[in-house]
């Protein structure tokens, strides 16, 4: 059976009643939203905006919604992702976390779009999801088990998908993860929305619907012209070759890479140890990627001890390498994947276990964490996922802790969320991304890292254009997010049409600095759009793609204000801009930022604003 590509049908429901009801998409949503992160974030909107003041994260009145995106199931290159969206306990905004395996490409097999989860059901369950509706069943049996384990006890063939906690979310860790084949949801603590209402697992039995584009000729001319870009970019290479840990060297060369809680001096040999290239050849890797990939950035390998293990994403390395004084690839690789079997964040785990370090270095806190001491960590993490010993307040997160204890100066985070493995005193773009963007401190809101030392397309260390790229791509990324395609591919997509790769680096440099929104229209981003048309059979052009990133992300920050007055405090840890060589000249860059955004000095978007987009025609 073959079903239309749009983004048409949600399912939703209610754990306390039991009551499960499909949620129709209007045609106007779907069109103003896309599908995934977009379309979660309206729909959080409509279902609570006259209490989103009220909403406590770990309570029934939260909603953790699934949301998949047109371009899942279709065959589009590195599609194969879904959005989860919820409130987070750690930061009390909204956040979307996109999350790869086999979950939500079975979702839109079943005939659903997305899951919306509300209530709280009354003791431990499952979710099962069929063609005909969800249903909760008990699965006191799951409880306690790690996700591997637990994953296995469901029983699911090669046709099913689900996604499932550990002990970390069951225990209501603020920054606990949710799990999908080898894949996580990582950021912001979903998994601990999950555990709050006591949900271990949603399990899809897959049906054999596929989804079929409406235009199937100008979608498979569109797929070879994106997979060309995608495949042949020096980026894209890179991470095939090493995986995300390909970052490595590039981290040692600008020294961007985190030492001793992002204040340490960076020895190139002990970190060189770390990197991709190294562990590649230590560990023997091979691909383990997720499906409809052309980057194939996922990689495992085989340890000294004889486990095959996934070789540690570059965030991973950085967070549990140097910023805790670790340089054993070994350890980092046990490490991660006990974190794995926890369901924790490795960012937020990392900077908060790097926090204490730092508060027990300097006698603000007891504790017996120190810079480069191994033998403890493994102890630590089980620990802080059953909220054991000094692991119960390690699981509320650096910003909670500094707030107990002080030390607010070096707890890296922003909003409550720690900050991602990249210093951003060698990248002053990533600086702003980091105090700006509606989640807090994650590098992905706008990556301007990756235009500034990747590509080499904007002056690193100045704030000339640094406004004006970071709103160009939060918008961007922002529908990406939306129509679930991996963010990995904009690089290709972006840099490999003929104007951007044939035009000398050292002319770019300066027209992205000069006139930078003339140089964004140059680039040419028409496939994603394309794509969406030929899936939907409705017509949408680069530019309203766009101003669709630009909805999505200013309705965001509209909600955020309304649940917490701290959606505002768009800043930066003291350390980034008063200490080190380069510190961040945050000022000029947000100040500029919030004019671009039409925003309030004080970083509130106007009421009219909003909602001229909200009922804005295509």
């Amino acid at each position: 059976m073959n079903r239309a590509g749009a983004v048409e049908r949600f399912l939703y429901l209610n754990l306390s009643t039991g009551e499960s009801r499909p949620y129709p998409i209007p045609e106007k949503d779907q069109r103003l939203y896309l599908g995934g992160k977009g379309l979660a974030i309206k729909i959080f909107y409509d279902l609570r905006k006259d209490r989103l003041e009220d909403i406590d994260p770990l309570g029934e009145e939260n909603l953790l919604i699934f949301a998949a995106g047109p371009y899942l199931g279709t065959k589009a290159p590195c599609s194969a992702r879904f959005e989860v969206v919820t409130k987070s306990p750690l930061t009390g905004l909204l956040v979307g976390s996109s999350c790869g395996g086999p979950f939500g490409e079975a979702l839109r097999s079943a005939g659903w779009d997305g899951v919306i989860l509300s209530g709280k059901a009354d003791r431990p369950g499952k979710v099962l999801i069929t063609p005909h509706g969800a249903e909760l069943k008990p699965a006191a049996e799951l409880w306690g088990l790690e996700t591997s384990p637990a994953e296995k006890a469901l029983g699911l063939d090669s046709r099913d998908g689900a996604v499932l906690i550990g002990p970390a979310g069951e225990n209501l860790v603020r920054y606990a993860n949710i799990r999908s084949g080898h894949r996580f949801a990582g950021r912001g603590g979903a998994g601990a929305i999950m555990g709050a209402k006591r949900v271990k697992a949603l399990v899809v039995r897959h049906d054999e619907q596929k989804i079929e584009p409406s235009l199937p000729e100008e979608f498979a001319k569109s797929v070879r012209l994106a997979k060309r870009n995608i495949t042949r970019n020096d980026f894209s290479s890179s991470y095939r070759s090493y995986g995300t840990a390909a970052n490595v060297r590039p981290a040692i060369r600008h020294r961007f890479y985190p030492v001793d809680n992002f204040r340490g001096n960076i020895n190139p040999e002990e970190v060189d140890r770390l990197s991709g290239e190294a562990m590649r050849k230590r560990y023997s890797s091979s691909y383990s990627t997720c499906r409809a990939c052309v980057i194939l950035c996922g990689h495992k390998g085989t340890y000294p001890d004889g486990g095959v293990r996934q070789i540690p994403e570059y965030e991973t390395v950085g967070m549990f390498g140097g910023n805790i004084g670790n340089y054993d690839p070994d350890r980092l690789g046990l490490w991660n994947e006990r974190l794995n079997e926890l369901g924790m964040d490795t960012i937020s785990a990392g900077g908060t276990i790097a926090w204490a370090m730092e508060a027990a270095e300097k006698e603000i806190r007891p504790s017996e964490l120190r810079f480069g001491r191994s033998d403890d960590i493994l102890s630590i993490l089980d620990d802080i996922a059953f909220r054991r010993n000094e692991g119960d307040e390690l699981a509320e997160g650096s910003r909670i802790l500094s707030e107990k204890y002080g030390g607010g100066d070096f707890a890296m985070q922003v909003k409550g969320l720690e900050c991602a493995a990249y210093d951003p005193r060698a990248s002053w773009g990533q600086g702003l991304s980091y105090a700006v963007y509606n989640k807090g401190g994650c590098h992905l809101g706008s990556f301007m890292i990756g235009l500034e030392r990747f590509q080499g397309y904007l002056p690193a260390l100045s704030t000339a254009g640094k406004a004006s790229w970071t709103v160009f791509c939060e918008d961007l990324y922002a529908a990406l997010n939306s129509l679930q395609i991996c963010q990995f591919t904009a690089y290709g997509i972006l840099t490999e049409p003929p104007i951007p790769r044939l035009i000398p680096k050292a002319i770019l440099r300066i027209v992205t600095v000069a006139t930078p929104r003339i140089s964004q229209l140059l680039m040419d981003w028409s496939l994603f759009s394309k794509m969406l048309s030929a899936i939907t059979g409705r017509k949408l052009g680069k530019l309203a793609l766009l101003k669709a990133g630009e909805r999505i992300t200013k309705l965001e920050r509209w909600i955020n204000l309304r649940m917490s007055d701290r959606a505002a405090e768009d800043t930066l840890p003291l350390r980034f801009t008063r200490e080190g060589e380069s510190p961040v000249p945050l000022e000029p860059m947000r100040r500029r930022y919030y004019k671009l955004r039409k925003y309030s000095r004080e970083g509130r978007p106007q009421r009219s604003d909003v909602e001229k987009l909200m009922e804005e025609k295509l």
